[in-house]
């Protein structure tokens, strides 16, 4: 997707999704910063909806914890993705099942390829800003032949 903000929350909590985890860089704001106006709203709504949300971070726990707290949020730091582990822990953290949880993301091949491997749906949205720390960069080239293959499936499958 374009955006964590373009996400039909509504439309998921209908499928019956109860619990949301994040990964926070690039995916709720840009790499390093804190919680915005527009995060925090985010995270009300969610929380309004009767959705539960946990962060799960790769980052260490003074970035992540902070971080939590601004958007009232559960965490999980040093989370170790693509590692099952933690998404498993998130869940927990919850009170969700593979079947009511989805995962947000920015990175193919930690955070959605993480999800998928505890059994989560994940959704891939655009990185919030294209300046990134180089090993990011390196993930990003090796992440775009998959995506056009995907968008090119897609397209023949008229789903985009």
């Amino acid at each position: 997707m374009e955006s964590v903000y373009r996400v039909p929350w509504d439309s998921w909590y209908e499928k019956g999704i109860r619990g949301v985890i994040f990964d926070i860089d690039n995916t709720l704001v840009p790499h390093g910063a804190p919680a915005d106006q527009r995060v925090i709203a985010l995270m009300g709504r969610l929380h309004n909806l009767g959705l539960k949300t946990c962060l799960l971070s790769n980052n260490k726990e003074p970035r992540v914890a902070s971080f939590a707290g601004q958007v009232n949020s559960p965490y999980i730091f040093r989370a170790g993705k693509p590692a099952v582990k933690n998404y498993l822990k998130a869940m927990k953290m919850m009170g969700t099942g593979r079947e009511t949880t989805l995962f947000v993301g920015d990175q193919l091949f930690t955070d959605v390829y993480g999800a998928n491997r505890a059994g989560i749906y994940g959704i891939l949205v655009k990185p919030i800003n294209p300046r990134e720390e180089i090993q990011i960069v390196f993930k990003r080239y090796l992440e775009a032949p998959v995506l056009f293959c995907y968008k090119k499936k897609c397209i023949r499958e008229n789903k985009l």
